[in-house]
């Protein structure tokens, strides 16, 4: 009969090290070993489907040759890079959000997709804040006109507070889920600003570079 050491039960395919330690914190299980339950499932597949649902606007620019025409239609290469590039960044966010609820044993790191979604989170959140500052602004007269505010700009803000609440509950769950710690949340909630803002200034240099864009300033 095997006596009962009052250890706390370990997710099924973690092994104990030479000193009896567990093999990789629990930041570093395999990807798949705490799966998420049906609610927060059912919320990372509507997550996802909003992120591809906002990429294929993105498709449907290049499709119907948007930045063809107009103004900037002698940079509409520059255009189209930039166009897609924000489409991969919306893919990428479905991935996230899928990924994070997943039930398969794939060897990714979790701490990984700690920071990830929490950075997903903190990035829509920013979005969410500064264009209810603008509005704020506008109907107090401080910046812009209030007559510019209307159903469409509110409700695209309504979808972008949804898909942040979306990340939200993605983010506590898998933090909860997986033990992590604070620490990925935090490289998350300032990384992926950082990261998108160098990416938004070093696209458009190798553009310019490339003398696809022009060099404004």
């Amino acid at each position: 009969m095997t006596r009962n050491s009052g250890a706390s039960p370990r997710p099924a395919g973690v092994s104990d090290g030479p000193d009896g330690e567990h093999q990789g914190e629990v930041a570093d299980y395999v990807l798949g070993t705490r799966p998420a339950g049906p609610w927060v499932r059912a919320v990372a597949w509507l997550v996802a489907a909003w992120c591809v649902g906002f990429a294929a606007v993105n498709v449907a620019f290049e499709a119907t040759g948007h930045f063809a025409d107009g103004a900037h239609a002698e940079y509409a290469t520059a255009l189209s890079v930039m166009d897609w590039a924000v489409a991969v960044l919306k893919i990428l966010g479905a991935v996230v959000a899928v990924v994070s609820v997943t039930g398969r044993r794939v060897h990714v790191s979790t701490r990984l997709v700690a920071v990830m979604v929490a950075g997903a989170t903190a990035l829509l959140g920013l979005y969410c804040i500064g264009s209810l500052v603008e509005a704020i602004g506008m109907l107090t007269g401080a910046a812009g006109d209030a007559d510019d505010l209307n159903s469409r700009s509110v409700g695209y803000l309504g979808l972008f507070l949804v898909a942040t609440a979306g990340y939200g509950v993605l983010a506590v769950s898998f933090f909860r889920r997986y033990e992590i710690g604070r620490r990925e949340a935090l490289i998350g909630a300032l990384g992926a600003p950082i990261v998108l803002a160098a990416l938004l200034v070093a696209i458009p240099l190798m553009l310019v570079l490339l003398g696809l864009m022009p060099a404004y300033g």
